[in-house]
């Protein structure tokens, strides 16, 4: 029975002695983690409000909330009697080791950084990279997101991607329109080159400077092939291509000009 006294007494002693911390620091933990987001929505409203560059805002509020979230969990253990020079101790050992097992979720942060540092991209551009082709939707810590033409949701590790080759299709302000179009053996070129030409000139779009370029590049198996190179903001770029696309189509066949396909002549002999 005195056994069972003390186990008592003492166990009393101990929810006397951490309860009400233990309750204070429940309170303290709900209450930050609830400031913490208030905090984050008036920063991220801030950012706005300044006109911050969109690709700053996602990582720096992810970066401001992990924080704040870290020295809150820190403030509650010491509320609970733990030492903190012990504590700190322990995580910064913990830290090491989940660093190392980590390696790679740390380069991806590393490249976060370098991207934004760096800016080979930023929210909004079209870029080609990692075998992937979208917009660039946030740049995240660990990972960028991109938006397909159709759609999708892409997720590229930083780290591969700040590391490697990539295409920005919206790094320059202007691009060249190619286009390859094929008339048939006998046909008029210079008809052909007046057509191509008529119809660039009637596209708004297309800049006057630099100068279309209009020339047969080749002569094909079945097709004597004009090339044609107009430069176009960057934004009209997809309209331009597919328009023009079109009206060659319509407009050479309603002016005679012929539009090959692949053919084989084949001659038997006796």
């Amino acid at each position: 029975m005195d056994s069972v006294g003390s186990f008592s007494e003492k166990f009393n002693d101990i929810i006397l002695f951490y309860g009400p911390r233990l309750v204070g620091a429940i309170i303290t933990l709900i209450i930050g983690w609830w400031i913490i987001k208030v905090i984050q929505k008036a920063v991220r409203k801030g950012f706005e409000k300044r006109e911050m560059d969109p690709s700053l805002r996602g990582f720096l509020n992810s970066m401001i909330g992990i924080l704040l979230k870290t020295m809150l969990i820190i403030s509650v253990v010491g509320m609970l009697g733990v030492q903190m020079t012990s504590f700190i101790a322990v995580l910064g050992a913990a830290g090491l080791a989940i660093g190392m097992a980590l390696s790679g979720t740390l380069q991806n942060f590393a490249g976060g950084v370098m991207i934004l540092l760096f800016k080979p991209f930023k929210v909004g551009d079209f870029i080609d990279a990692q075998g992937h082709k979208g917009i660039v939707n946030e740049i995240q810590i660990f990972n960028t997101i991109l938006k397909t033409p159709d759609n999708k949701t892409i997720i590229i590790p930083n780290g591969g991607l700040s590391t490697s080759s990539m295409v920005n299709f919206s790094a320059e302000p202007k691009r060249r329109v190619d286009f390859l179009f094929g008339i048939g053996y006998g046909d008029d070129v210079d008809k052909a080159k007046k057509v191509l030409r008529s119809l660039i000139d009637k596209d708004e779009r297309i800049l006057k400077e630099p100068e279309p370029f209009i020339a047969v590049s080749e002569l094909g198996d079945s097709s004597v092939n004009i090339v044609v190179r107009v430069w176009a903001e960057a934004s009209n770029y997809w309209g331009i291509y597919f328009d023009m696309t079109e009206n060659v189509y319509k407009t050479f066949d309603k002016e005679g000009l012929n539009i090959p396909f692949p053919q084989m002549d084949v001659h038997i002999q006796k």
